[in-house]
């Protein structure tokens, strides 16, 4: 099972911290406009992200897509 998890880059990362490494990645506006979601552009916080993306699969679809995205792109 662990050889599966190796190239995974969501493996150990909470969700907490993944919001958290974008929002000092981009900011509240720029991740609103990449993720036109009401959590991340009326009144942004990191507490009511996580308690909307939890309750909300496509969602936290989303942001561990872009997420993953800006990885590859640091790693560039």
């Amino acid at each position: 099972m662990t050889e599966k998890q190796i190239n995974n880059p969501l493996h150990g990362k909470t969700l907490e911290h993944i919001v958290n490494d974008l929002v000092d990645n981009y900011g509240w506006n720029e991740l609103g406009e990449r993720i036109d979601i009401r959590c991340f552009t009326s009144d942004p916080s990191v507490k009511s992200s996580l308690k909307f993306l939890r309750k909300a699969p496509w969602a936290r679809k989303k942001v561990e897509d872009l997420y993953i995205t800006m990885l590859r792109q640091n790693n560039d």
